[in-house]
């Protein structure tokens, strides 16, 4: 297994995002614990990024896995877990 990257793309005071930021939390713990799945969560700001709401302003929050777009407003536990899983079994080409 491989070391998953998790981004939240998001701002301060919006309740999607912290609706987000608890599903990614758990549904994190929950991986490690059961499948020994390792990951790390870097979380951007798009008020201190101005190409960040430029591109997101509108989506926030989005949840990225591994760099690419997993999902948006809204997390579903059970498919971010998939989604996981499926990330820690793929080696990623290049850089990440």
């Amino acid at each position: 297994m491989t070391h998953v990257r998790i981004t939240l793309i998001g701002k301060p005071g919006c309740h999607l995002c912290d609706d987000a930021r608890a599903v990614v939390e758990r549904v994190r713990g929950e991986a490690r614990e059961r499948d020994g799945v390792e990951t790390s969560l870097e979380e951007l700001d798009i008020l201190a990024d101005a190409a960040l709401a430029r591109k997101h302003s509108e989506d926030i929050p989005v949840v990225l896995v591994n760099g690419r777009r997993h999902a948006i407003w809204r997390v579903d536990p059970e498919r971010f877990a998939s989604a996981l899983a499926k990330a820690a079994r793929r080696p990623r080409l290049g850089r990440g």
